[in-house]
C-alpha cells in the first residue's frame, strides 16, 4: 500500500514559516525606525517645531539671525562632519562608491543571472493602458516608472519560466491610474487589491512567499497608498519607488528600494568644460512646503544664493549651468527631479530633504558628490558652502560627473544607467526564501 511522503508535512510547515518571516522582519524594522525617530525628535530643540508654522512675510530680522536660537547646540553644522574629518578635508568621503570592486562584481553577476517573471496581459485587457508599457517614450516628472516598464519588457531579464524567476513583477503603473476616470486616485487601493486577488487565484506564485518576491514600481508619491487595503501584503511586497522616505511606515528601506525621479532627455549631457559658474547656489520651484517657505525667508533676497519661487523667465538650464550648487528642497514629498537635473548639468546637489532614502545609497557615497543639509540648518547653508575649498569642490564635481550616468534613462538602456541600477537594487532584494513549484512525491 502506498505511503505519502513526509515532505508534505515539511512543505506545509515551511510554507507558513516563509509567509511569517518577511512580515516579522518588516515589523521589527518598523519598530526600530519608530524608536530611533522618537529619540531623534526628543534630542532636537523644542523651538524647531515652529519651523512648520513659518509664514511668508517680512519679519524685519536679519536673515542670518532668523534661526540663531536653533543653531546654538549640537545640531550646528560642522564642516568636518560634511567631509569626514574635523578639519574639513576629504579623508573618508572622496570615493564615489562605497566599494566599487564589490559593486562591479555583483553587477556582472546580476546582469548574467537575474530573472524576472512578468504577469502577462493582452492588448485587449480593459486596463491595458495601466498594465502594458507605453508605445511612445514617456515624458514628464513621473516618467521613471514607465521608462522602467518599457525597458524591462524588452530586456534579457524577463523569463517565461516562473520556476527560474527570482522576482515577480506586477506591471500596474500608478501614473496612468491617477488619470483614468474608471480608477482615479481614490480607487487605486481597490484596484491593487483586486489585482493581487486575481493573480492569487489564477497563479500559485504569490502564496509561496506571501508576496515577498513580488514587486511593483511607482514614481508618483500617490503610489504609497497602493497597498492601503492590504496591510500585511504591503509589509511583504517590494516597492521600487521615487518617494522613498523612511519616516512613514509605508516604506521600509531594508525591503523596498529607491529609484531616482528623472526628467528624460534625449540629448547627450552638455559640455561643462567652458561653463562659468558665477552663482553660489540656485533653486526655483513652487512654495509648497514649510521647508521651502523657510528657504525663501532666509535666502529670498540674497545675491549669492538665488532662491526663486515660481517659473523662471529664463531657461532653467542657464541657472543650472551657471551655479556651483543646485538646491533640492522637499516639496509635498522628499523627491523631485532636481537631483537628476543638477547632476546632468554638472551642478553639485544640495539635499534639503530630511528622511529621504536617497537613490542607490547602498552603492553610492552621496557625501562624495553632494551636500546634505538638515532643515534646521538652512540659515547656515551659505557658511557651509563657502567653507568648501576649491580642491574639495573640484572633487565633488568630478564625482558628480562620474555618477550622473546612473541618473539617466536611455532608449535602449545603457549599462549602469537608471534602469540597470534599479535592476541591481532589485537583485539585492531577491528573496532568500526562493521556493520551486514541485509536485509532491509519493513513496510506495
Amino acid at each position: 500500500m502506498g505511503k505519502k511522503s513526509s515532505s508534505l508535512v515539511y512543505q506545509t510547515t515551511f510554507k507558513g514559516f516563509y509567509n511569517f518571516l518577511p512580515i516579522s522582519l518588516a515589523l521589527a524594522t518598523l519598530l526600530i525606525v519608530i524608536y530611533i525617530s522618537t529619540l531623534y525628535l526628543q534630542a532636537l530643540p523644542s523651538s524647531t517645531s515652529s519651523l512648520n508654522n513659518l509664514q511668508i512675510e517680512d519679519s524685519g530680522n536679519d536673515n542670518h539671525n532668523l534661526f540663531s536660537d536653533r543653531l546654538s547646540g549640537a545640531n550646528q553644522w560642522l564642516l568636518g562632519n560634511l567631509f569626514g574629518s574635523t578639519n574639513g578635508n576629504y579623508t573618508n568621503n572622496k570615493e564615489a562608491y562605497h566599494d566599487g570592486d564589490i559593486f562591479l562584481q555583483d553587477y556582472i553577476e546580476m546582469n548574467k543571472s537575474l530573472k524576472i517573471y512578468v504577469y502577462p496581459h493582452s492588448k485587449d485587457d480593459p486596463f491595458a493602458n495601466v498594465l502594458l508599457p507605453p508605445e511612445s517614450d514617456p515624458k514628464g516628472n513621473f516618467a521613471s516608472e514607465l521608462m522602467f516598464k518599457k525597458a524591462l519588457m524588452k530586456s534579457h531579464f524577463v523569463t517565461q519560466d516562473p520556476d527560474e524567476a527570482h522576482l515577480f513583477y506586477m506591471p500596474f503603473s500608478i501614473s496612468p491610474m491617477r488619470t483614468d476616470p474608471r480608477i482615479d486616485v481614490r480607487g487605486i487601493p481597490e484596484f491593487v487589491k483586486n489585482y493581487v486577488s486575481n493573480i492569487n487565484q489564477k497563479y500559485s506564485y504569490w502564496n509561496r512567499t506571501g508576496g515577498a518576491d513580488h514587486f511593483y514600481v511607482a514614481c508618483h508619491s500617490i503610489g504609497k497608498i497602493a497597498f492601503d487595503k492590504m496591510f500585511v501584503q504591503r509589509l511583504n511586497v517590494i516597492q521600487l519607488v521615487c518617494s522613498s522616505t523612511y519616516f512613514p511606515s509605508s516604506y521600509l528601506p531594508h525591503k523596498d528600494a529607491s529609484m531616482p525621479q528623472v526628467w528624460p532627455r534625449k540629448d547627450d549631457p552638455p559640455n561643462l568644460i567652458m561653463s562659468p559658474r558665477k552663482r553660489l547656489a540656485f533653486f526655483a520651484g513652487a512654495v509648497n512646503s514649510p521647508v521651502r517657505i523657510a528657504l525663501l525667508k532666509v535666502w529670498g533676497n540674497d545675491t549669492e544664493i538665488f532662491a526663486h519661487f515660481g517659473r523662471l523667465q529664463t531657461p532653467y538650464s542657464e541657472q543650472l549651468l551657471g551655479s556651483k550648487f543646485c538646491i533640492h528642497v522637499k516639496g509635498y514629498e522628499v523627491n523631485t527631479a532636481r537631483i537628476a537635473d543638477a547632476l546632468y548639468y554638472g551642478c553639485i546637489p544640495i539635499i534639503l530633504a530630511n528622511h529621504y532614502d536617497l537613490p542607490f545609497t547602498d552603492i553610492l557615497n552621496w557625501k562624495s558628490f553632494s551636500v546634505v543639509v538638515h532643515h534646521i540648518d538652512i540659515a547656515m547653508m551659505k557658511k557651509i558652502l563657502q567653507g568648501i575649498s576649491n580642491e574639495e569642490y573640484s572633487m565633488l564635481q568630478s564625482n558628480a560627473l562620474r555618477v550622473r550616468k546612473h541618473f539617466q534613462w536611455n532608449v535602449p538602456p545603457i549599462d549602469f544607467d537608471a534602469f540597470y541600477m534599479s535592476m541591481y537594487e532589485l537583485w539585492k532584494r531577491r528573496s532568500v526564501v526562493r521556493v520551486k513549484l514541485t509536485p509532491l512525491v509519493e513513496f510506495t
